[in-house]
């Protein structure tokens, strides 16, 4: 099979929908399955790192065409194919929840989470004109849909009302360190840590009510480290961390390189993720692995991904999440059982098997469009059966 995966979303900064695509793609080129994959990307100023394609065994179709230009026209107009950007293909698999339009390769789509259909308020641009709109008929029209937890997949199925045996799971695989993850990282002198976009979704104000809270409990709490690119709704968080009780305790990273990452983890004595929603919370999954304990919201699909490896706090409840982030600090004993049952779990996530589950939602998309095209079923008119 000739493959055309949107890696638009890894081009600038490899956030979690963009590592999730990066990382799918390499364990499917090292499965060796013989499919040609094909990277696409597009940008008026954006282009890929010279080395990407020998790094991940692929071929890259780069177009300087603006996203946001392209996105509209696909998503409204349904149109160009993207035949007319890479020839012929036999899949075409968008890294988001819309249709790429193709003129004869099976459609894949990747919908993580439902968020922007339950809290479209606070999405905004695209995602909000668009994802909410268009995702119900986009994603039973799809030959394939992928997602990354059985979290996922229930949603798919009970609000988009795709059949079950078009959804695949799946989940993100533990990253190999360099030198964590043998054991317990849990510094004394350690942070407080978030990673992820600074985004209404995040719960950062709430993460900030609790902070303060344990500053008043402990002069000696540790540092916060926010690590995220900030959105413009980030602004009233980054005045507030300027002011006390906040100033001179929280750090803003911003966005952090890929080899920037395992220092991070390494300084941090816990990560903290009270996210309102969540496809899967990469982040998690990363600290998991790198022996870090973890506390984190009791949304989404963060039970799911961290099982009993961590605390679980209602992301409402500052006081509760303040609770949770002091035992982490504090309390030795508990820090390390959480590490260490973080380890444990973090090894049940394999790359290597989710490529192989991507091969065959592939193998069976482009089975399901042959069978479509020779009993002249409509392409746009298709409902889940």
């Amino acid at each position: 099979m000739r493959i055309l995966v949107d890696y638009r979303p890894a081009l600038r900064e490899r956030t979690g929908v963009g590592e999730y695509i990066h990382e799918l793609v390499r364990a499917y080129t090292a499965a060796a399955t013989g499919d040609e994959i094909v990277l696409f990307t597009s940008s008026w100023k954006d282009r890929p790192v010279p080395t990407l394609g020998e790094e991940l065994g692929v071929r890259i179709i780069d177009r300087r065409v603006p996203v946001r230009v392209l996105n509209y026209l696909w998503h409204r107009a349904e149109w160009p194919p993207i035949e007319q950007f890479a020839g012929p293909v036999d899949v075409a698999h968008s890294a988001h929840p819309l249709l790429k339009p193709t003129a004869r390769a099976a459609q894949v789509v990747t919908i993580h989470d439902l968020f922007f259909l339950s809290s479209a308020g606070m999405t905004a641009g695209e995602v909000r004109r668009d994802y909410a709109a268009l995702v119900t008929t986009h994603a039973r029209r799809a030959d394939a849909v992928i997602t990354s937890t059985q979290y996922g997949r229930g949603q798919i199925a009970d609000r988009l009302g795709v059949a079950a045996d078009r959804i695949y799971v799946c989940p993100p695989g533990a990253r190999p360190w360099r030198t964590l993850g043998r054991s317990a990282n849990i510094p004394a002198d350690g942070c407080i840590l978030f990673v992820g976009t600074l985004e209404p979704r995040k719960n950062i104000g709430r993460l900030l009510d609790a902070y303060a809270a344990l500053l008043t409990r402990r002069s000696t709490t540790p540092r916060l480290v926010l690590a995220g690119r900030a959105t413009p709704a980030a602004a009233d968080w980054i005045a507030r961390i300027s002011r006390p009780p906040l100033a001179g305790h929280v750090t803003l990273l911003g966005y952090v390189a890929d080899a920037e990452r395992e220092a991070l983890y390494r300084s941090a004595r816990v990560l903290v993720m009270p996210s309102l929603d969540e496809g899967f919370g990469l982040p998690a999954l990363e600290a998991m692995s790198a022996g870090v304990p973890v506390v984190a919201s009791t949304r989404g699909s963060l039970p799911e991904v961290i099982g009993e490896a961590g605390a679980l706090v209602d992301p409402d409840d500052s006081n509760a999440l303040a609770d949770a982030i002091d035992r982490a600090v504090s309390d030795e004993a508990w820090a390390r059982r959480a590490a260490e049952a973080g380890l444990a779990r973090a090894t049940q996530f394999s790359w290597d098997a989710s490529a192989a589950t991507l091969h065959r939602a592939y193998t069976e998309a482009v089975a399901r469009r042959r069978r479509a095209t020779h009993t002249g079923s409509p392409r746009k008119a298709r409902q889940a059966t």
